[in-house]
């Protein structure tokens, strides 16, 4: 067959034709309902099949991959941090971090508020699940916010905005799933993780200090009837709540940016830290550790069939020859990596208004890494570009995941969808002024390296 499949009418398909018509279909069946995992590895035997027109080279490259994508031990570091971050969130540390952080702000217009991106910092910074920080403090600070007069759209706006620390401030899940896909170390992908994290978390501070003088109506808060959660807490109560989140912290990140762990390594601590945590705290039943542990298994599959999945796609694509004929194309439209990448970063964000996270990193990242590498660029900090725009998507309609888990744990039907997607809308904004610093100053996600 010489690597071209005949049409129907006679005319040959080459690989190209193949690989163009296989993403094509990938967004028809994506779009059909399909989980992408299952559309990706479809399209990608159908794809070699057509391509090698063998069934047993199809089959075997399916098995290959499957064995390579998962075999190598830091693939370990996936159930081990999504444990930890299960562990904490069960250990009810969220509401603690919550309350000191109130104790520590609530003097400032807007404080509350400022209290909620800072506790949900911290705690991205022992979670790594954007989705859990969104369920977590919908239940811990809206309430909170609601009976302290601040707005409703305000309030459910920043639970959603700062839920988005999870997956840029290191241990994170997207980070990982990048390192993966662009064999990137996964240690050096969270250390750069942490500048443009914290800069996010200062951005989100200050406008929300601006929108509490500037904008009072929307942010609200002038009701000061009520006591505020943690505003009577002494220091020595303070530290007793943040020490044990704060070694947390230290020991594991600390541990990988000091060369003392691996982040397999780091894992394994930090989900015996959080074990022993929750422990102490007299949070974790015997049935509630199973839940965990099932739960865990679950996310750990989902994510494992993804890799493998991606793994797959990307083998086909290179078969295809679709890699090489974008980066032909481009270099022939002269377009150069600055073009390349204004172009990618609005594909992103259009594609994050209908999919998930996960499922843009697997469609675009394979396509879009042999070019970034034929340009010389760094991986890592394009890593940290890539999950800054991809997750703007999940505040941004019509399918922003985070304001769906808002929603879906929010006991308060006087708040619709479309409050907390306005709620929502300046964090967005603040989230594309932090993307663009990053893509001007490549050092904010490289000085630690």
């Amino acid at each position: 067959m010489g690597g071209r499949r005949r049409f129907a009418q006679g005319r040959d398909l080459t690989g190209l034709e193949i690989g163009i018509i296989s993403l094509v279909g990938m967004v028809v069946l994506i779009y059909a309902g399909m989980h992408v995992g299952v559309a990706l590895t479809l399209l990608s035997f159908l794809g070699v099949l057509a391509i090698k027109g063998r069934y047993v080279v199809a089959s075997k490259l399916l098995a290959q991959a499957a064995a390579d994508s998962i075999a190598n031990h830091i693939f370990g570091v996936v159930p081990l941090f999504v444990l930890m971050g299960l562990l904490v969130s069960y250990s009810d540390i969220g509401k603690d971090t919550f309350d000191v952080a109130n104790r520590m702000f609530h003097r400032i217009k807007g404080g509350l508020g400022i209290a909620t991106v800072a506790a949900n910092a911290v705690f991205a910074a022992i979670t790594g699940i954007s989705i859990a920080s969104a369920a977590v403090f919908t239940k811990v600070a809206v309430p909170e916010m609601l009976r302290l007069g601040y707005t409703p759209r305000f309030s459910v706006g920043v639970v959603a905005g700062s839920s988005v620390l999870g997956m840029l401030i290191p241990p994170s899940l997207l980070l990982i799933l990048y390192g993966f896909l662009a064999e990137e170390s996964v240690g050096a992908l969270f250390i750069a993780g942490v500048i443009p994290g914290i800069l996010l978390s200062i951005a989100y501070g200050l406008a929300i200090v601006v929108m509490a003088h500037r904008f009072p109506a929307f942010v609200g808060g002038g009701d000061s009837g009520g006591t505020i959660a943690g505003a009577e807490m002494g220091w020595g109560e303070m530290l007793a709540k943040m020490a044990p989140i704060v070694c947390l912290i230290v020991i594991v990140l600390g541990g990988i940016y000091g060369g003392f762990f691996t982040p397999t390594d780091a894992g394994a601590v930090g989900a015996l830290g959080a074990l022993l945590l929750a422990l102490a705290k007299r949070k974790l039943t015997l049935a509630g550790f199973w839940k965990v542990l099932v739960e865990t298994g679950h996310v750990t599959v989902s994510i494992s069939f993804l890799i493998i999945s991606a793994s797959i796609y990307t083998r086909m694509l290179a078969l295809s020859g679709v890699p090489q004929w974008l980066i032909g194309s481009i270099e022939s439209a002269g377009l150069g990596f600055t073009g390349f990448l204004v172009i990618y970063i609005i594909i992103v964000l259009v594609m994050g208004t209908v999919l998930d996270s996960t499922s843009i990193m697997l469609i675009v990242l394979p396509l879009v890494l042999p070019i970034v590498t034929g340009f010389g660029a760094d991986l890592v900090w394009f890593g940290i570009v890539t999950i800054i725009a991809v997750e703007i998507g999940l505040l941004t309609p019509p399918l922003g995941i985070a304001v769906y888990v808002i929603k879906s744990t929010l006991d308060d039907d006087r708040i619709s969808l479309g409050d907390i997607f306005a709620g929502a809308a300046p964090f967005a904004a603040i989230m594309v002024l932090v993307l663009i610093a990053v893509v001007l100053l490549p050092e904010l996600s490289l000085a630690l390296l």
